[in-house]
């Protein structure tokens, strides 16, 4: 796995923008895998990050890089909890619904619906997704937009200006570590 396809794929979350991003990685080998999320993790753990794989199939990996200090922020959200209570997690911290969720990830083929709270999407879209289905939405980007319209297209357009920024960045030689902002405290 290497560092651009990270960047590519995790680039708000690397730049503080987001809490997390979920993404796919295929692999040859399973040991070798797994010491290449070793080795990118000593690279993010002393700058808040973590790369942790939620599914992992006979060749393929669905991956969860995240900034657990944003999690627990995004997670203590009355909303969020009150839509995690509903769904049926008991125990509302971090690790345990980090559990829950890699538990569901792992039991079905659809994701569980309350995985946008765990990727910044806003509670009231998480909410709106769910009542309404998925249909009736007011514009469709990263997630469904069932509140803030314009603050939703604003956030869309960051992250790809962000990513296409962090690509460019490591194309012209900027390391995956430099171009990881760390989690203040």
């Amino acid at each position: 796995m290497s560092a651009e396809y990270i960047i590519r794929h995790g680039a708000p979350t690397l730049a503080g923008l987001k809490t997390g991003n979920l993404f796919p990685c295929s692999f040859d080998d399973r040991k070798e895998f797994q010491e290449d999320l070793r080795q990118i993790n000593r690279v993010l753990v002393p700058r808040g990050l973590r790369l942790i794989p939620l599914r992992m199939e006979e060749r393929k990996a669905l991956l969860y890089l995240f900034r657990p200090a944003s999690l627990d922020r995004d997670l203590s959200d009355e909303t969020a909890q009150a839509l995690l209570k509903q769904a049926g997690y008991e125990d509302l911290s971090q690790r345990p619904c980090l559990r829950e969720l890699t538990k569901r990830l792992r039991a079905r083929e659809e994701f569980p619906h309350e995985i946008g709270l765990f990727l910044s999407y806003p509670p009231e879209d998480v909410l709106g997704f769910i009542c309404h289905q998925g249909k009736c939405s007011k514009c469709t980007g990263c997630w469904k937009v069932y509140g803030d319209e314009a603050a939703a297209k604003e956030r869309f357009a960051a992250y790809k200006t962000c990513t296409n920024d962090l690509c460019q960045r490591h194309a012209n030689g900027d390391s995956l570590e430099h171009l990881t902002v760390p989690t203040l405290s």
